[in-house]
């Protein structure tokens, strides 16, 4: 895991960016390597060839799904910032960062029981249980089928490293569901390997491929805190945001009793200046029993814990705009910067 401190230090030594645009929409990034994105995301669809028929259909019913190809993209941005052409290996690179997220997000509505994702039925609410689970265990197993394609020993160890971290991330936060003293440091420790690992493997993979290794630190601590700081606001929006653009209900995440920021430093504030709020939430974490639901949300937004995550979360891009700062100015590290911007804008 990389720090805060090897980013600082390394930003204070470089040029700032002179790349500060207004914010764009993700259209407007995506557009930028539209060519390239286009074809991946066909490749997205052309890697599945497994011969049950069962396992295509899920398969492309989850990819199906959509969703905004983000770590792809981002893999592409690199990619194309490294050496300005367009670069098949990188393509099936970014293919194949999007397998392991769908793969990933599979398993999580399995394990959440979840009957909708982005508006449309999951797997496990099509098919059950079963057959969703070793549908993403195909989807994993076939991405490491494709990146053995790559003949590459330091990539493939990238990605084996990253996805048993992937893995110990879920496992970690099913170790603290429902567990009133989970710490920030608990916390911190469950996003990297459930969100952050995927980005870090979705930039540092570049810098292998394109034989980069001067980009290697950049890129792995720019995925690490644009990492953290998208799945801080994702918590934050849990009880602040839109439930028809989140596609969920406010305040689901206490009810499955996930150990969020919000809820951990609401706990840790309210523990010092009001017991009985403090009591009130803790028994909700405790048995995810949220009858007052609003209440709850009001009693977390008062307790102080959101403005305490919103500055957490524009930390960790101040951070990931630090690692910008030390690579090539051109378009495609503008692109990254804006996406640092786009997510970061979600907490206005």
């Amino acid at each position: 895991m990389t720090t805060s401190n090897t980013a600082s230090s390394a930003a204070e030594t470089s040029a700032p960016l002179s790349n500060e645009t207004p914010i764009v929409d993700y259209a407007d990034i995506q557009q930028i390597i539209a060519d390239d994105f286009a074809i991946m995301d066909k490749q997205v669809f052309g890697s599945l060839n497994s011969k049950v028929q069962l396992v295509m259909n899920v398969s492309q019913h989850v990819i199906n799904a959509g969703g905004k190809r983000m770590r792809p993209l981002i893999t592409l941005l690199c990619s194309r910032l490294c050496k300005d052409e367009q670069s098949e290996d990188a393509m099936h690179l970014a293919a194949i960062t999007e397998m392991l997220h769908t793969a990933t997000l599979v398993h999580d509505d399995v394990i959440d029981e979840s009957g909708m994702r982005r508006g449309r039925p999951t797997a496990n609410a099509t098919w059950d249980n079963p057959t969703a689970v070793l549908v993403g265990d195909y989807l994993i197993a076939r991405a490491f089928n494709l990146l053995v394609g790559f003949q590459s020993l330091p990539l493939l160890q990238l990605f084996s490293d990253g996805t048993c971290d992937i893995a110990e991330g879920e496992v970690l936060q099913l170790q603290h569901q429902h567990n009133p003293e989970a710490t920030e440091q608990d916390y911190m420790n469950i996003i990297d390997g459930k969100t952050s690992r995927l980005f870090m493997m979705a930039t540092a993979g570049v810098a292998i491929l394109q034989d980069k290794p001067e980009f290697m630190q950049p890129f792995s601590d720019f995925g690490q805190h644009f990492g953290n700081a998208f799945q801080i606001i994702d918590d934050v929006l849990d009880y602040s945001g839109d439930s028809e653009l989140m596609g969920k209900n406010l305040g689901d995440d206490l009810a499955e009793g996930k150990p969020t920021l919000p809820t951990i430093v609401a706990l840790r504030l309210l523990k010092q200046s009001d017991e009985a709020k403090y009591n009130k939430l803790r028994i909700a974490v405790q048995t995810g029993k949220v009858d007052d639901a609003q209440g709850l949300i009001k009693l977390v937004q008062e307790s102080g814990s959101l403005d305490y995550c919103r500055e957490r979360a524009l930390e960790e891009t101040r951070l990931a705009q630090q690692a910008l700062s030390q690579l090539p100015d051109n378009q495609y590290r503008q692109g990254l910067w804006q996406l640092t911007e786009l997510a970061s804008s979600r907490l206005a």
